[in-house]
């Protein structure tokens, strides 16, 4: 395929637009939550619980013991396991945000394709990653759909979209030497427009303080419709976090989307610190999941759980906001969304 899925009239769209299936990788490696991963599947599996009652669950597993396994954790969660399917997919770690199919559809044709972006565990850091690198053109293939290849470094966790032709992405992720050291900004802002079917990048500067990938967008700022974004903000000033997201909070400001209006900004709390074994985790409501019908928080037995909560609803009443514990989780340096990657509907 010589042209691009921008030039083939494909787009990216918004995790808020509707779904045919959610994808996940079962967790499975210990060394993501050392000595917590059996603590996780019962938050894991009330997520897949609850997505199951939205939309179709696709769960990629090694072989058929893990698939026994995974069956048994959902069972105890009670999960509708008609709406949950298994692929023989095997996978180096649970991060399918990251590792998963980027789904592309055309509206016109109502086509969909797959972007097979490249995937170097956040910069070589956690290696073994062949098995995870290969993941969206084995989905491609089963599924008969045509895949494209980029030949450059992307996480899903990177990129946030409206839908409408608008990415929002960060410096500090996309223009690290760990990732395409040969690329300038303005050549990885062409791939991205070019196999993200989009008009235009936003960026945005500085992660949150723990998040080990260099500072996804999926932890700090969220589109909730196409000219809106919920954006995280610490108000304590002796706090870390403060500084940088105040400065992502003033850039959000100066925004335009490709007609000129400014973007509608929603401010939603960060949670206290959450310190595991002297480590500050990327605790954050801004890594919430978008399904068909809820949406799906993260919560940290903090003060400003329900406050997050109920932010989120207001400005989502489309759909039930739901707050699942991610204490366990979060030790991975990850939650709900960093797990999952939407198959949206054509």
């Amino acid at each position: 395929m010589t042209s691009t899925p921008r030039e083939l009239g494909f787009r990216f769209p918004a995790e808020f637009e509707k779904h045919d299936a959610t994808w996940l990788s079962w967790p499975h490696k210990e060394a993501s939550w050392p000595g917590k991963i059996q603590s996780i599947y019962p938050a894991y599996s009330a997520f897949v619980g609850l997505l199951a009652q939205s939309e179709r669950v696709n769960i990629n597993v090694a072989d058929e013991a893990m698939k026994q396994f995974a069956l048994r954790q959902l069972e105890k969660a009670a999960v509708d396991l008609s709406q949950v399917h298994f692929h023989f997919n095997p996978t180096n770690d649970a991060w399918c945000r990251d590792h998963g199919p980027a789904f592309l559809i055309n509206d016109k044709e109502k086509k969909k394709v797959i972007v097979d972006w490249d995937y170097n565990a956040w910069g070589g850091k956690y290696p073994p990653h062949d098995l995870d690198d290969v993941i969206p053109t084995r989905i491609g293939k089963s599924m008969g759909l045509p895949v494209f290849h980029p030949n450059i470094i992307m996480e899903g966790g990177s990129v946030d979209f409206n839908g409408a032709g608008t990415i929002l992405t960060t410096t500090a992720c996309l223009l690290n030497k760990n990732r395409n050291p040969h690329l300038s900004k303005d050549q990885i802002e062409k791939y991205l427009l070019d196999f993200y079917g989009a008009k235009q990048v936003l960026w945005l500067g500085e992660g949150i303080v723990g998040d080990d990938t260099d500072g996804h967008i999926d932890d700090i700022t969220r589109f909730i419709n196409e000219d809106t974004v919920v954006t995280v903000v610490e108000p304590d000033p002796r706090d870390e976090n403060h500084k940088l997201l105040d400065e992502n909070l003033q850039q959000l400001r100066t925004m335009r989307l490709p007609d000129g209006r400014p973007l509608k900004i929603v401010e939603l709390p960060m949670p206290g610190e959450v310190i595991h074994e002297g480590q500050r985790l990327p605790a954050s409501y801004g890594n919430f999941y978008i399904c068909n019908k809820f949406v799906i928080v993260p919560t940290f037995r903090d003060k400003r759980d329900q406050v997050a909560i109920d932010i989120l609803q207001k400005h989502m009443p489309d759909r039930k906001v739901v707050g699942i514990d991610s204490v366990d989780i979060i030790w991975g340096l990850g939650s709900f969304h960093c797990l999952s990657q939407q198959e949206p509907a054509v």
